[in-house]
């Protein structure tokens, strides 16, 4: 009686220690991902290809991202609704400075089933922007079942609630492109790791929901280091000569200083005259 007790036990065990794969299709490991290269060049034999032009960038300059849309047949990882909230936050974050005119959010589809660089400048043309930030993403989830854990004896029997380890790694990767040069001017990452222990039942919807926040997370970190390139860009332009940079006719980012000077003069001028009074 007790083996036949014992072997129940275990069937039930078994039984129930499957249950994520019954009633999820997300239990182990995934991966959805969106590969800069794949994008920029479907033929592999560009790729070695080099181009000795230096980028001219023309300030203010206007800048245009859009996700790289998902590699090969995967569907988006992220929603054209949450790609638009996600971009908006990287935009906030730039537009404050005058050496930006203004940044357009791009979808994704706009970009996808194109032809790399070419694709861009038809973009570029489209949204009339010089330089395009392109975020690739690359994310990870996995669903581990933890029977053990969750085995509990009550007053009617043996209890088995499957419990699952889930993991989600996600990391993006933002590059700014000159359109024109075709040249990276610099690139930034954002990663991002949540965990969570959910039933089987729970998989699917904690998932969907540690995904977006995993993406959230990542992009916020990724802004971060963005700006951090954004000053050393600055620095290599003067240092290292990447790129050359004038000025539009309707920039002002230079008066600032030049009114100052002229007032300095003025000043100057003044207090000249006003010393030359006193000796007399």
């Amino acid at each position: 009686m007790k083996k036949t007790t014992w072997l129940g036990t275990m069937a039930s065990v078994l039984l129930l220690s499957s249950c994520s794969m019954l009633v999820s299709q997300q239990s182990g490991k995934q991966s959805v991902s969106s590969s800069l290269m794949d994008f920029l060049y479907p033929n592999k034999d560009d790729r070695s290809a080099h181009s000795a032009e230096v980028p001219l960038l023309t300030l203010p300059v206007k800048v245009g991202i859009a996700f790289v849309p998902s590699t090969g047949f995967q569907k988006e990882a992220v929603h054209s609704k949450d790609q638009y909230e996600l971009l908006e936050k990287v935009k906030a974050a730039f537009v404050q400075y005058d050496y930006i005119d203004r940044i357009e959010v791009i979808p994704s589809t706009y970009l996808a089933g194109g032809d790399g660089f070419n694709t861009l400048e038809q973009v570029g043309r489209l949204y009339d922007v010089d330089v395009m930030a392109l975020v690739s993403y690359d994310q990870v989830t996995q669903s581990v079942e933890n029977n053990a854990a969750l085995l509990y004896w009550t007053i009617v029997g043996m209890y088995v609630i499957p419990g699952n380890e889930n993991t989600v790694q996600t990391f993006v990767d933002t590059a700014v492109f000159d359109i024109k040069s075709r040249k990276m001017l610099f690139r930034a990452p954002g990663i991002s790791k949540l965990e969570k222990r959910t039933t089987a039942i729970g998989i699917d919807e904690t998932l969907a929901e540690k995904s977006m926040q995993g993406f959230d997370l990542a992009v916020t970190d990724m802004t971060k280091n963005l700006d951090d390139e954004l000053a050393r860009f600055k620095v290599r332009v003067k240092e290292e000569k990447i790129a050359k940079v004038e000025h539009s006719n309707n920039y002002s980012g230079g008066t600032i200083d030049i009114r100052f000077g002229l007032l300095l003069l003025i000043m100057l001028f003044i207090r000249l005259r006003l010393s030359k009074g006193v000796e007399r």
